[in-house]
């Protein structure tokens, strides 16, 4: 993981390059799952194209979370800002999680982030791998990592939400276990089995989890660590129900 000193990462997180195995699942914005496999997409005896998307034009003061809200339904690997002469050029690379996927992320071409229309095109492992070398190359590695800034009405939401006791986490280290958790709510007192780490259909953590603590008063106060930091991701924290949680811990079954 590698960070530039204004808080954009440069580098690759835990890659969860496609498998090319028989089957897989695709999530598609605004529908349900479907699952497919490499014959009905046209891959059967051709290697899995490299998922990758270029996107330019992107406003300045564009975060991580503003492209994960930009393409909300895909499954987002890596996000890599590419700087130019010590700036943000106002372009990055996506790496998805399926090759369909990158389908999807093309309609999202010339449509709005802010102010700005947004430039979606397919890309090249190639010139994915090229721009990381170059992020490494100029010295952006090892600064601290900023969370994006709140805002005002995702807070007030949070802050108006029921608590019931679980609270969901997001943005976790892939590599992140259920001592990693613990340690994170040290000043609570949980074990394990209050802890579900959510996995994909095929076993691979999608850097979510679910907590649960047992009292709505202690999940809002759990609150508190919400945007606090776990190795070098920051961590978003969600009032959430033991509903969404099991549902969530079932897909992965």
């Amino acid at each position: 993981m590698f960070s530039n000193r204004d808080g954009r990462e440069t580098g690759l997180k835990r890659q969860r390059v496609p498998d090319p195995s028989p089957s897989f699942l695709i999530t598609i914005p605004g529908s349900s799952f479907v699952y497919g496999n490499a014959a009905s997409f046209g891959y059967m005896g051709n290697p899995l194209p490299f998922p990758v998307v270029r996107l330019r034009g992107l406003p300045f003061d564009c975060t991580e979370l503003d492209i994960l809200e930009f393409f909300q339904g895909l499954d987002i690997v890596d996000i890599l800002f590419v700087h130019k002469s010590g700036r943000f050029s106002g372009e990055a690379f996506c790496v998805l999680a399926y090759p369909l996927q990158v389908d999807f992320a093309i309609q999202k071409n010339r449509q709005n982030m802010g102010r700005r229309y947004v430039e979606v095109f397919r890309s090249q492992r190639q010139e994915y791998y090229f721009a990381v070398a170059q992020e490494v190359s100029e010295g952006r590695a090892g600064s601290p990592r900023r969370a994006p800034p709140r805002t005002r009405l995702g807070d007030e939401a949070k802050e108006s939400s029921e608590h019931t006791g679980v609270l969901r986490m997001r943005g976790l280290p892939f590599s992140a276990g259920k001592e990693d958790i613990l340690e994170f709510f040290k000043d609570f007192h949980l074990s394990e089995d209050n802890i579900f780490i959510v996995v994909n259909f095929d076993g691979r953590a999608t850097g979510e989890a679910f907590v649960d603590f047992g009292s709505a008063e202690d999940s809002k106060l759990a609150m508190t660590r919400d945007r606090m930091m776990l190795g070098s991701r920051y961590i978003e924290l969600f009032p959430s129900a033991t509903k969404e949680m099991d549902y969530a811990i079932s897909k992965g079954k």
